[in-house]
C-alpha cells in the first residue's frame, strides 16, 4: 500500500468516527426538547482533497453542522439515527479489514512468506 492510500484510509476512519459521535449524541439527545441533531459530512470534501494530494488530505477535516430548524433535517428520528449508526460501523468494520488486508499482504511480502 502507498502512503497515499494509507493517509486517506487513515483519514476516512478518523471522519467515520467523528460521525458515529454526533450520531451517538443525537440518539442521546432523542428526549430532549427542541433539540436539533447533528449531522457530519465528508465523503465529497474528502475525494476532493485527495485528489489535491496528501498535504490536503491531513488537513482536512469533516464538517459537523446543526440541522437547520424547521427543516425536515431538524427532526430527530431515532430509527434514522440507529441507521445511520449501524452504516457507519459496517463502513467503519469494513475499512479496518481492507487496512487489515493490506498490511497482512505487506508483511507477507517482507518476509518471503507467500
Amino acid at each position: 500500500m502507498d502512503s497515499s492510500m494509507a493517509v486517506l484510509m487513515v483519514k476516512a476512519l478518523d471522519c467515520l468516527a467523528a460521525r458515529q459521535i454526533t450520531t451517538a449524541e443525537n440518539i442521546a439527545n432523542v428526549n430532549t426538547p427542541n433539540y436539533r441533531p447533528l449531522r457530519t459530512s465528508f465523503e465529497q470534501a474528502l475525494k476532493d482533497a485527495a485528489a489535491q494530494g496528501d498535504d490536503a488530505v491531513r488537513q482536512f477535516a469533516p464538517k459537523v453542522e446543526q440541522a437547520v430548524a424547521g427543516t425536515p433535517e431538524a427532526e430527530l428520528r431515532p430509527d434514522l439515527e440507529m441507521a445511520s449508526a449501524s452504516g457507519t460501523a459496517g463502513r467503519y468494520g469494513a475499512l479496518i479489514a481492507l487496512f487489515n488486508r493490506e498490511l497482512q499482504v505487506e508483511s507477507l511480502a517482507i518476509t518471503g512468506n507467500l
